[in-house]
């Protein structure tokens, strides 16, 4: 521990952000990085607890406490203050294999968890990780490492989101032969069309594929099962085949009018502004614009939060977001002591803008769609909301939302982003290699295993998981990796 005061001598400084004004003229990263010595200093924040809840990744409270990749958090932030960077990337990278995306999108499970945080700011693990990171790629320590021993070992990855690639490159370095099929005509799955750039940047993730590349992992994009490439070809033609293509199956809104024109679900709404701005540079008739619009976001999660920065950006009319739920407090409960995670309401980069740009939070709690209404050319023009309240149902004695009855009201509406979240996997590729799904639509594996109940299948992430974290689709496919490995080789050294 390089400075045991240094909690009581140092305050918690945050990267600081550009002006909301200033930053939606553009879709670029909006956060500027402290200098590194003011990053170590952050470094020698870290207490370095006898028990660091910040890298446990246990279940309390029915929910995660700490960092699922089980990050070593206290050992990178010593490093660092000790100004030891080329050590504390070599120490992240033992746990992470994306710490450049995690250092941006993460919700920083870690720190909810700090023991620093129970009286005080937490550290800021985030911002050290994501330092530590681009400090690496700036002085040349995070360049290739090419396998010296190949096994004879052919692996597909179907799928080159966060889990797949994870997959992929703990089996390459393993000397595992890696080829990783992707539909879309860049590689980054969740990460290239799903995450807008202001969080996190392209050339971020291709900067990644290309070092993936070079170190013998080749990536073949455009390739859809079923539609040019067969379930029956890869399992000929390689040892394993790993599904990794994510829970991308959104939840729909089931009410009148559903049909009406200008109703579009988040992932199309976002993945056409990410492709057109590195296509086309964002030129008009690309993407599905809220140029103008009075926008409705349903949802109130991290992707209806996106959905509102999008539709700032674009220059919307006015932007609202739905929320289904209560408003979460401001301070933890009783019901909710530290290091559990911390239900508490939050305000992110999307709202912050809308609230400045609009004057008000375009947060509205309690409340869903019950009917959209169409104009004479079947176009949107308003939606009719109603108000809800939690009850216990009698049956399950679970607590449900319910209409309040004569709470209906109107507003108007020219786009609506539909942001409810995931159903689980899209069946066609599962059904393509006739694995089983689960009770919950995600493709049934072995207890404790990534196995299919198809030989040689393996599946891992949002499509074995159902839809979760970056941080967890990665700890997913370097778990799928060792069990991979383990069938392969007879034992595992992942």
């Amino acid at each position: 521990m390089g400075k045991p005061t240094g909690f009581l001598e140092y305050d918690r400084i945050n990267a600081e952000a550009l002006p909301v004004k200033e930053r939606i003229k553009n879709y670029k990263e909006f956060h500027i990085s402290l200098p590194p010595e003011k990053q170590q200093l952050q470094g020698a924040r870290c207490m370095e607890c006898g028990v660091p809840f910040c890298q446990s990744g246990m279940i309390i409270g029915n929910s995660v406490s700490g960092c699922p990749l089980n990050n070593l958090i206290p050992e990178w932030n010593d490093l660092i203050f000790g100004g030891n960077w080329e050590q504390a990337y070599n120490r992240l990278r033992k746990t992470n294999n994306f710490p450049e995306f995690t250092g941006r999108v993460c919700p920083a499970l870690c720190e909810a968890a700090c023991t620093c945080g129970v009286h005080d700011d937490p550290v800021t693990v985030k911002q050290n990780e994501l330092s530590i990171t681009e400090h690496a790629y700036e002085k040349n320590f995070a360049g290739p490492k090419i396998p010296r021993v190949r096994t004879g070992k052919k692996i597909a990855v179907v799928g080159s989101g966060p889990s797949g690639l994870a997959a992929a490159d703990q089996l390459n370095q393993r000397g595992h032969s890696v080829t990783v099929f992707e539909r879309s005509d860049r590689a980054g799955g969740l990460l290239m069309y799903g995450i807008p750039n202001m969080k996190l940047e392209k050339h971020i993730i291709q900067r990644r594929i290309d070092i993936m590349e070079q170190e013998g992992i080749i990536f073949e994009t455009g390739k859809n099962i079923g539609e040019n490439v067969e379930a029956k070809q890869l399992l000929e033609n390689f040892d394993i085949v790993i599904l990794a293509c994510g829970a991308s199956q959104p939840r729909d809104i089931k009410a009148e009018g559903r049909d009406a024109k200008g109703i579009y679900f988040a992932v199309d709404f976002l993945s056409s502004t990410t492709k057109s701005l590195l296509d086309y540079e964002l030129e008009e008739g690309t993407f599905i614009s809220a140029k103008g619009k009075r926008v409705v976001v349903i949802g109130g999660g991290d992707t209806g939060n996106d959905c509102v920065a999008t539709a700032v950006r674009h220059g919307a009319q006015n932007v609202i977001q739905l929320e289904m739920m209560p408003k979460l407090p401001d301070k933890r409960a009783e019901n909710n002591p530290w290091p559990q995670y911390p239900r508490i309401s939050k305000t992110d980069y999307g709202q912050e803008e809308a609230a400045e740009i609009y004057g008000s939070d375009p947060r509205i709690y309690q409340t869903t769609v019950k009917k959209f209404i169409k104009d004479k050319k079947g176009k949107l023009k308003e939606i009719i909301l109603v108000m809800l309240e939690p009850r216990t149902d009698e049956k399950s004695g679970k607590t449900v939302m319910s209409e309040i009855e004569g709470s209906e009201y109107s507003l108007n509406a020219d786009m609506v982003l539909i942001a409810a979240g995931f159903t689980g996997s899209e069946d066609y590729i599962r059904k393509a290699f006739g694995a089983q799904p689960d009770e919950r639509n995600n493709v049934k594996t072995e207890a404790g295993r990534y196995k299919t109940t198809v030989p040689k299948v393996f599946a891992c992430g949002d499509m074995r998981r159902g839809q979760s974290l970056v941080v967890w689709a990665i700890r997913e496919g370097r778990e799928c990796a060792r069990e991979v490995d383990k069938e392969l080789m007879g034992y595992s050294n992942l």
